[in-house]
């Protein structure tokens, strides 16, 4: 059974989500008692890591999980983001597929 070693974003400080997701790094990274790393604009990381798009593209941000046993996985990304009605960031929903990711990562 994997153990997560830290959880790592990947981001951009000019996107509208890049607040949003460093709020859920740390929170994450806290309620985990897990380090934490932040890569700006990392998009060779991100394409052997992260999601893509069809054509092998990645975009910011994306949080990722580095497991014990070497691998590392998305655990929310931009497209992944929940909305709410108003169409902001649902923080709730969002730490909840965080924590569900995980939990399907390290079973």
């Amino acid at each position: 059974m994997a153990k997560v070693k830290k959880l790592i974003l990947v981001t951009a400080t000019h996107h509208p989500l890049h607040k949003v997701f460093n709020k859920l790094l740390d929170e994450m990274a806290e309620k985990l008692g897990v380090e934490k790393e932040v890569k700006h604009e990392d998009y060779v990381f991100l394409i052997k890591y992260g999601e893509t798009d069809e054509f092998g593209m990645a975009g910011t941000p994306q949080l990722l999980v580095e497991l014990d046993d070497g691998r590392i996985m998305p655990v929310l990304t931009q497209k992944s983001m929940p909305l709410t009605d108003a169409l902001k960031p649902d923080l709730d929903k969002a730490r909840e597929m965080i924590l569900s990711k995980i939990k399907e990562l390290t079973e």
